[in-house]
């Protein structure tokens, strides 16, 4: 009888491993179908984002070209801006719930491409047809190649999803590959502090190396809370789980601090290079915490990571050409330029400066009348009274003239 029911065993076995095979592509289809509503979601975060900012950029550039006396927080332009950044945000944070973090943070990069469009559009940069060669061929090659290198991100991207249950998140926590990436990453952002603070090394790789080692904790933290989030809204509550609350005091802990560092270096370089050189290192950054604390390549063939790392250095190079040929912003300057005179500083000289500072009255000292300066800085003038000798009718001098007699 043992031989006579095995025949029935084996038939019976067979429709199981078959469901089993096709319960696998269905899994992979809905792993891409999240992969891609959690990169439409950082595109249109990302760019919600930049015509935010460039909306709010407009407001302040209306107001100093008017006479208006309105504070900018006073136009509804500002408060449009506000609002709309407010939804890009909330639409970037939103898709570290759905897509690997891997795949998310890289595409930061619509941002720098639609601000490059914006600026020109919106904001209505001025540019002669004789410096369009020059100046712009460069930024529509470099949005060319940062859409091929999205385009590729998207594609190739890890396709690892875990949910963001309190128990994984403490079981990533607490692994030894992340205990050992956290161990490097400490000890590296203490040298690099120390050489920023006590030996005033302020290179802007130094002072974005220490931006980009915050935000890679950031985004770590931002897709833990994210994904608690959501599953909590699904129905499976996680807020109960004391790992939700150290990731929401890391996250905004290292925001904080990551913002001090970008304000710092903002104020020492150009914006394009800090776009540009913070773009690479926080997505490199981001990319290695992410692999090692999600795990996000895991199972992937060697091709699916190449390309990968193929559309990451095109995103690059692309944000690297649309940057590169940004226009610089030049400082008014009203007073004398002493480059022409041979051993004279100047006010930007390093040395004791030898005319007043920008931030002082305007005046005195001035050599010409800047229309675009606000009318409180424009240069004093002393009232002229001329003489008119023997006529009656004018009016007296504004001075007496003593006459002492000898008798005094």
């Amino acid at each position: 009888m043992e031989g006579g029911n095995s025949p029935n065993l084996q038939l019976q076995q067979l429709p199981l491993a078959t469901a089993a095979v096709s319960v696998q592509p269905h899994t992979d289809s809905f792993s891409y179908k999240e992969n891609l509503i959690g990169a439409l979601l950082a595109i249109f975060g990302h760019l919600v984002t930049s015509i935010a900012l460039n909306l709010q950029k407009y407001s302040h550039i209306r107001l100093a070209g008017s006479k208006d006396p309105r504070a900018y927080f006073k136009t509804k332009t500002w408060w449009s801006g506000l609002f709309l950044l407010v939804l890009g945000e909330l639409g970037v944070f939103s898709s570290y719930a759905f897509a690997p973090l891997s795949l998310i943070v890289p595409l930061s990069a619509v941002s720098v491409i639609a601000s490059a469009i914006i600026g020109i559009i919106f904001i209505k940069e001025k540019w002669k047809p004789k410096d369009f060669l020059r100046r712009y061929v460069l930024s529509f090659v470099g949005c060319g190649l940062a859409i091929v290198g999205t385009y590729l991100l998207i594609t190739f991207g890890p396709n690892s999803h875990e949910k963001m249950t309190g128990e994984n998140i403490t079981r990533h926590l607490v692994s030894w590959p992340f205990l050992l990436y956290m161990l490097v990453e400490i000890i590296l952002f203490c040298l690099l502090l120390y050489f920023y603070k006590e030996k005033n090394a302020n290179y802007i790789v130094v002072i974005l190396l220490l931006v980009a080692l915050l935000g890679s904790m950031t985004v770590v933290t931002v897709k833990a809370v994210a994904g608690m989030i959501v599953i909590s809204i699904q129905g499976n509550l996680q807020l109960d789980y004391p790992i939700f609350y150290i990731m929401l005091v890391c996250m905004i802990a290292t925001a904080i601090f990551q913002a001090t560092f970008l304000s710092q270096a903002s104020q020492l370089y150009d914006s394009s290079q800090i776009a540009s050189i913070s773009y690479i290192l926080s997505t490199t950054v981001a990319i290695t915490a992410g692999a090692t604390f999600y795990l996000d390549f895991t199972g992937e063939d060697v091709l699916h990571i190449c390309m990968f790392a193929l559309g990451c250095l095109i995103a690059f190079l692309g944000v690297f050409l649309i940057t590169r040929n940004r226009k610089k912003p030049v400082p008014f300057e009203p007073y004398i330029s002493m480059d022409a005179m041979p051993g004279m500083q100047n006010m930007h000289d390093k040395g004791i400066a030898v005319q007043p500072d920008l931030k002082a009255s305007f005046s005195y000292g001035a050599l010409e009348n800047n229309d675009n300066m606000p009318e409180i800085y424009t240069p004093a003038t002393l009232p002229i009274v001329q003489e008119q000798h023997g006529s009656k009718g004018v009016s007296a001098p504004p001075y007496r003239v003593l006459e002492h007699s000898k008798k005094e």
